[in-house]
């Protein structure tokens, strides 16, 4: 047999995530938790999100690529010996070219496993659209579903049909990746894990820095898109009792009617609760005129922050908190779970009315919010669903099934837990192929 060289085994891995804050924080975890274990990583960043984003890369290095304006980057010799690519799913054509350079390609879903197999089953022409109102969708290791529950670009085929082709595009060549890896842990998706696993070579890996301290000098969860108010926001909420704030956040993208605005404001101004309320600054202008006086000159004068952004990661595991109203996207969904948050949930678009569904119905953390024909949530549901969940039956039901997640997430990520594991796997499964495909195997 033909002698390696051990130099062959000197392991750097090339990261490349999809540029939206989204997909690149858990990836960036991910990353992190790599370089831990001594392991080289470069992370691939676009010029503009290098250059205009507040990052934490810790002992990552970073390289970034032309948009097509900027002069070519120069590489090192030692940056070239590459031995794997993790790569965002929505880049599947970084796989063919993993590929053609003998290199090892591992794909990364930044979404549950739930919603890629409702993909996958779209993909494999297994699901037909449009979904006839009323029709239950039956798929592997899921609860059924109606049309409601499905992803959006699914539920309404003619809202963004090529963010549609782009999500269904992720399994193009997914059967030809050595790795398929998901942001989640193995114990919240396990049946539906089981079935995929059958598919590919699955693993999930869940990020650690909401669950621990193990990786030095990581200071912060990824990239923020806005400035946080940090100490604005912690010290607000030190004042605060326990159990006693209703969180508001609705992440980066959704846009908010000002009707809807509304609604949500007159609700905060009348309920009995203190609230921490994000509204980014493009969404200001949409708060009622006189709110921010009538809440600082109410009977609690300081009931309620209205900040532009904040520490999510502080704010959840906050004593403080109450309960989370969130539009369920897949990185706040899984740090609400990881952080023992109970939630109400108000999906907006992509994925989130199926995540919405998980966290009501099989994780049983949370309340989905009602809307009428207009797609407006109504001042009497929001007040029933803050009441339900920071006093009622079901709130102290879905508090205790949080901690309980909280528990498994920690379990999951410690020393030995299946994602610890998974990671390990996953390096000796990138030294074992990187060892085949030298000799050619």
């Amino acid at each position: 047999m033909e002698k390696v060289e051990w130099k062959a085994f000197r392991e750097h891995i090339l990261v490349l995530p999809y540029p939206l804050q989204g997909h690149i924080n858990p990836i960036l975890q991910f990353s992190k938790r790599l370089a831990s274990k001594h392991v080289k990583v470069t992370l691939a960043l676009t010029k503009y999100i290098a250059k205009t984003m507040k990052i934490q890369v810790g002992p990552l290095n970073i390289e970034t690529i032309s948009d097509g304006y900027d002069d070519r980057i120069q590489c090192s010799d030692d940056d070239i010996l590459v031995s794997c690519v993790v790569y965002d799913s929505f880049v599947p054509w970084v796989l063919d070219v993993t590929q053609k350079l003998n290199l090892i390609g591992a794909v990364f879903f930044t979404q549950s496993l739930a919603v890629a197999s409702i993909y996958y089953y779209l993909y494999r022409g297994l699901l037909m659209v449009p979904v006839p109102d009323g029709e239950m969708i039956s798929i592997p290791g899921l609860p059924l579903l109606n049309i409601l529950e499905l992803p959006s670009f699914i539920s309404d085929i003619e809202s963004f049909p090529h963010f549609l082709r782009l999500l269904v595009n992720q399994f193009s060549n997914i059967d030809k990746a050595d790795l398929v890896l998901f942001n989640t842990f193995d114990e919240l998706e396990p049946e539906v894990l089981n079935w995929m696993a059958k598919l590919w070579r699955v693993r999930s890996i869940v990020p650690s820095k909401y669950l621990d301290k193990r990786i030095e000098g990581d200071e912060d969860y990824g990239l923020n898109i806005f400035e946080t108010k940090r100490a604005e926001c912690i010290d607000w909420l030190n004042a605060r009792e326990d159990n006693s704030v209703i969180y508001i956040s609705m992440g980066s993208m959704a846009v908010l009617k000002q009707e809807q605005i509304e609604e949500i404001a007159w609700v905060l101004l009348g309920c009995d609760y203190s609230f921490l309320w994000v509204v980014r600054q493009t969404e200001e202008n949409k708060i009622p005129s006189t709110f921010r006086t009538d809440i600082s000159t109410s009977a609690g004068s300081e009931k309620g922050l209205v900040i532009t952004w904040c520490p999510q990661l502080e704010v959840l595991s906050h004593p403080a908190l109450g309960c989370f109203m969130t539009h369920c996207g897949w990185n706040s969904t899984m740090e609400s779970l990881s952080l023992g948050a109970p939630m109400i949930t108000f999906p907006q678009w992509s994925d989130q009315p199926t995540n919405a569904k998980s966290v009501e119905d099989l994780w049983k953390v949370g309340i989905r919010v009602k809307v009428d024909e207009d797609g407006i949530l109504r001042k009497k549901e929001l007040e029933l669903c803050i009441k339900e969940a920071m006093e009622g039956e079901k709130g102290m039901e879905m508090k205790q099934n949080a901690n309980k997640w909280k528990e498994l997430a920690v379990q999951a990520v410690n020393e030995g837990g299946s994602s610890d594991k998974n990671v390990d796997e996953f390096l000796e499964a990138v030294k074992k192929e990187k060892a085949n495909k030298i000799r050619g195997d």
